[in-house]
């Protein structure tokens, strides 16, 4: 009887673990992060509005709450490391940081370096182009004109496949390449939809295209050493979606039309 008391207690005790419980759990299942007590988040902050800064020059956005929703279930203190999108994966890979949330999206490549919890959430990528453009849909994009991406995106790499890497200009962030763009360096810009309407919204003469680029999932990515860490976060992570935490936030920063 005894035997079996402590195998339940042990039971409940993994189940914490994976679900919201707290840090002693976390570290007697394995769970280990880059500091004790905390959740360090990988991100660029310039991609609002799923990460940026605030006027107290703190963070704020959807992947922000949504990961200090997931530390918080783990029982840690999530710290937010802003850096270049460029970075963001390597900082999960090398140990600098536990997670990587910078409105990531899912794709063969990034899966070879990183594994990625369940989807959170839906990212378009669309055409930003200035008003009395050429340039009226996706079929109007070719070889022939300059495309401006942020670096390391998605949108970087398909507009290479598809056009070139000479037809692509990569920028640091996406403010960087709406300036490009203002100043007549690019023809046009493809990145995130959501992002895109507050830079269109910021900059009077731009609008985006109607029609869609393409489609995809935003993940968090976390390293293929920390299997532990990922059933914990991943766990965490569903928990927010069933229970609509998820869905607030990001209706809490996006409209619903």
């Amino acid at each position: 009887m005894k035997k079996r008391i402590a195998m339940m207690m042990a039971a409940a005790l993994m189940t914490l673990t994976v679900f919201g419980g707290m840090t002693v759990a976390a570290e007697e299942a394995g769970v280990t992060t880059v500091e004790e007590g905390e959740l360090h988040m990988a991100t660029n902050a310039a991609f609002p509005p799923y990460e940026m800064t605030d006027d107290a020059g703190g963070f704020e956005g959807i992947d922000v709450e949504i990961a200090t929703a997931i530390a918080e279930k783990l029982g840690l203190e999530l710290v937010v490391d802003d850096m270049d999108f460029s970075s963001v994966i390597a900082a999960v890979q090398s140990g600098k940081a536990d997670i990587a949330m910078a409105g990531l999206t899912v794709n063969e490549e990034r899966k070879k370096n990183i594994d990625f919890t369940d989807s959170y959430a839906t990212g378009v990528q669309v055409i930003i182009v200035p008003e009395g453009s050429e340039i009226q849909s996706v079929d109007d994009l070719s070889s022939d004109i300059l495309i401006g991406c942020q670096e390391a995106t998605t949108g970087y790499i398909y507009c290479s496949d598809d056009y070139g890497e000479d037809a692509v200009v990569a920028y640091t962030n996406g403010a960087t390449a709406i300036q490009a763009l203002l100043a007549g360096k690019v023809d046009c810009i493809v990145i995130d939809s959501e992002p895109a309407k507050q830079f269109v919204a910021a900059n009077e003469g731009l609008s985006i295209l109607d029609t869609e680029y393409v489609t995809e999932d935003y993940a968090i990515g976390i390293s293929k050493e920390n299997n532990a860490l990922l059933d914990a976060v991943n766990g965490a992570l569903n928990e927010l979606i069933e229970d609509g935490t998820v869905q607030t936030i990001i209706e809490k920063y996006i409209n619903a039309e």
